[in-house]
């Protein structure tokens, strides 16, 4: 197993709480020791800072520059085997950059990754400066950038620099753990069975939420909806599925992967508008279990779900035409039925845990294959 230094300045894959960041970076240590690697946290640092403080960038800009330091020190002082001969990134961008990675690798003259990076030109002049140019320069320095979606890919293409290799490493999940169950199609004269995942967060999935209860709304035909999620906003949410009485049921968070999938199992239609969403793992685990999806078609939505194949996209931010789409689907189990089998194939073709890990295997192993050089 060959050694590598692994960091997600957004949020640490041991973080208290659950989020889509946490299960990625979970995932992708999974994915790279299935490659061969022995993947390390190298910190659990977070370097977030959401407000637009300048004087809090600059000061987590410091701290970060004399912890790259002390790690570089720290791996410097182990023995050659130990050493990481890679240094991997998950998810840097304007208000979480990677402080450590850049200063490390270049230290101990080894390889610098990143997967999910984000590049924000539009961030370049506002409070973010101090993070959008941070997070720049570490990624003009990757030798390897990881595009998650067919948008991601376009913008580094645009801003690549000479040398740098853009490799397409779709969304993934260990689909061994999303089990696709024997699925039966509604009966006639029941309602449809509805699901939506997503944490109870002010704005995007707030947002996400009032488009989904203002859809639901027009909707004439007989549904029922569990929603699975909890956080701060939970007062709003309830607040805005209320009017819809017993039709609704708000389960919580479901943190145990078994009675997840139970409850994607048990559903006809994944719903969720999916305001800004860069492409939502809940999306995927629906899928995997059988489960098609009506999604909002914004941010990287459209590298998850193949219209037509595994479900079905409506304009964003749209109520109206959500529901349309909803109607439409609702009115066709067999159509449900269908999307419901496709999503399944191509969840285990193109978004399994083993096809990241040969996609990772196939573009690391040539960055570490020689000795590194002397720091």
């Amino acid at each position: 197993m060959i050694p590598l230094a692994f960091y997600a300045p957004l949020k640490s894959p041991d973080h208290p709480v659950a989020s889509g960041d946490r299960t990625v970076a979970r995932l992708l240590m999974a994915a790279l020791e299935a490659a061969g690697f022995a993947p390390e946290l190298a910190s659990r640092r977070r370097s977030f800072e959401g407000d637009g403080d300048p004087d809090r960038q600059a000061a987590l800009q410091a701290a970060g520059e004399a912890e790259a330091d002390r790690l570089a020190a720290s791996y410097r002082s182990l023995a050659e085997p130990r050493r990481p001969r890679l240094w991997f990134t998950y998810h840097s961008y304007y208000k979480a950059p990677d402080h450590l990675g850049p200063a490390v690798a270049r230290a101990l003259a080894i390889p610098y990754v990143v997967a999910e990076p984000s590049r924000a030109g539009k961030r370049a002049r506002g409070p973010w400066r101090i993070g959008h140019e941070t997070a720049e320069a570490g990624l003009d320095r990757a030798a390897i950038l990881f595009a998650a979606t067919a948008l991601d890919r376009e913008m580094l293409e645009r801003l690549r620099p000479p040398g740098q290799v853009i490799v397409d490493l779709p969304p993934f999940l260990d689909a061994s753990r999303w089990p696709a169950a024997p699925r039966t199609g509604r009966e006639p004269g029941h309602p449809a069975r509805l699901i939506a995942v997503g944490m109870f967060r002010p704005g995007d999935k707030l947002a996400s939420y009032r488009v989904l209860a203002d859809a639901l709304a027009r909707v004439t035909q007989d549904w029922r909806l569990a929603i699975v999620g909890d956080g701060p906003a939970r007062p709003e949410i309830e607040a805005l599925f209320r009017p819809f009485g017993d039709r609704v049921a708000i389960r919580g968070e479901v943190g145990d992967a078994g009675a997840l999938a139970h409850l994607y199992a048990e559903a006809d239609l994944l719903v969720w508008p999916a305001v800004n969403e860069a492409y939502g793992m809940a999306l995927l685990e629906a899928q995997a279990c059988g489960c098609p999806v009506l999604a909002g078609n914004s941010g990287g939505v459209r590298s998850v779900v193949e219209p037509g194949v595994t479900g079905w996209l409506a304009p964003a931010r749209d109520p109206a035409a959500f529901a349309a789409e909803l109607a439409r689907l609702l009115g066709e189990p067999a159509e449900l039925a269908r999307l419901g089998r496709g999503a399944a194939e191509r969840v285990r073709d193109r978004h399994d845990l083993p096809a990241a890990a040969r996609t990772l295997r196939s573009a690391l192993l040539p960055l570490v294959a020689t000795e590194p050089a002397p720091a």
